[in-house]
Order: structure tokens, then sequence, then C-alpha cells
């Protein structure tokens, strides 16, 4: 099989949530891939930057925060105008929020539903636009998540916006593959991130975890890089719609 089917060579990517953690690690791999970055979020991600850089890419920070939609086309707008044009998005930014299902607030509902599924969508849908509009084939990489399968306890936006963040992945592979676009979805485990500190500092809860993962330990981020890199490249181009869990085997348990 020939490297050059995982080669992003002269590919522009987007993605969100790339100052830390996943997206950080994402965003990396793509550029050592070989593709430019066009990074979005609300904080300067200046160490991604350098790592792009020293793999020899380009690298755009777009500042938008992302709990509203109505910056979606000058996300893509802007990477355009900048690295030439748009290939790969990957919608990583997320949040979430802990408490309860019987005291969680409607203003946590809402929080994170926009960044984790409603932004997620409507820039899913202006990447598309301007992929159909050049003639150029794209591919989509939405980061769900086990709660996409799972229910968790004590997140219950965070879990219905990774659910509907599956079916969304789902519903645009039907509409899109046949016109030049793939959309799939990478769904981590349990990985050392910001996000899961608090498990991971609960002895109980993080003994608990780590007793069903087969591979014994959490996740890192640079774990997920060549999950990312096979879903951004001409290797998967037949592959439309899935959810593809890099979750240390998890599931399988």
């Amino acid at each position: 099989m020939s490297a050059a089917l995982f080669s992003l060579a002269g590919k522009n990517a987007i993605v969100t949530g790339a100052n830390t953690g996943l997206g950080g690690a994402i965003a990396v791999a793509l550029a050592q891939a070989g593709a430019d970055i066009a990074a979005v979020g609300r904080t300067n991600p200046s160490g991604t930057e350098a790592q792009v850089k020293s793999a020899g890419r380009k690298f755009h920070w777009i500042e938008a925060d992302l709990r509203s939609t109505k910056h979606a086309a000058r996300i893509v707008g802007e990477c355009v105008e900048r690295l030439g044009g748009v290939d790969i998005l990957v919608n990583n930014a997320g949040t979430i929020k802990r408490a309860d299902a019987i005291e969680f607030s409607e203003a946590d509902w809402d929080e994170v539903m926009d960044v984790n599924l409603k932004s997620a969508f409507f820039l899913a849908q202006a990447a598309a636009r301007h992929m159909l509009d050049t003639g150029r084939r794209g591919k989509i990489i939405n980061i769900a998540s086990m709660l996409s399968f799972q229910g968790g306890i004590r997140v219950a936006s965070y879990t219905a916006s990774k659910s509907g963040l599956a079916g969304l992945t789902r519903l645009m592979a039907n509409e899109w593959a046949a016109k030049g676009i793939n959309v799939n979805a990478i769904a981590p485990g349990y990985f050392e991130t910001n996000n899961t500190e608090a498990l991971r500092q609960d002895p109980v809860r993080s003994r608990d975890i780590l007793a069903r993962i087969p591979a014994g330990r959490w996740g890192k981020p640079d774990d997920l890089g060549g999950a990312a890199v096979f879903l951004a490249s001409s290797a998967s181009d037949y592959v439309h719609g899935t959810i593809l869990a890099v979750d240390g085997g998890r599931l399988a348990r």
C-alpha cells in the first residue's frame, strides 16, 4: 500500500479547539502528514502553532467563540483567504458541565449543546458549501465520545450533544457521500485531558474506569493522531458515516 494514500500534502484543515489536548494533537498529526492548519478557538494556540510550524506547515489562528453559530461562515472564509481553501474540517471543540440530572440547569444545558452540537453542525454546513461550490473532495471529522454510545452520569447535556453529533454524522454522510464529501466521527475513550481531570482525581471513579479498559491505561492525546489522518486522507475515501472508537478496547469490554 502506498504511503501517498495517507498523505495530506496540499490540503488545508480547520481544527476547532486546537489550543490544547485532543484538538492540539490532531492538528499536529494532520500537519505532520502534510496539511496546513487553521486553528479555531477563543485563546491563542501558541503551543500548537509552534509544533505545526516545526513540521514545516502553515498555521493560522482564527479567533472565535463557538458558543455562537454566527462565526461559521467567517471561519471558512478566513481559512479560504489565508490558506487558499478548506479540504478538511475537524469539529473538536467541546465543553462539559456536571450535575445530577435532577438539578441540571437550563443554562448549562444550552451552553454545552451550543458548542458541542449546534456550532459543529453549522460549521460543517459552511465547510460543505465551500467544498461543493469549489468542486473539491472534502473530509469532515466530528469528535464524538463514548457517550455517543452510552448514557454516563451527571453529564446530561454532554451525553445529549455527543449522541446527537453521532446522529448528525450519519445524516450528513447520507446526504453528502455521493457529492464527494466524507463525514465520519472519532469517539475517543477516556483520555488525559482537562475535561477528564475531575474523573482522574477521583480514586474510585478512576479505578473503575481503568478496570474496564483492556489497554489498562488512559489514552494520551497523541493516540488520536493516526485515526484523524486516516479519516482525513484518501485512505478513507470509501468510509462514510462511521463512528470510529479510539478507546483502548473499552467498548469491546
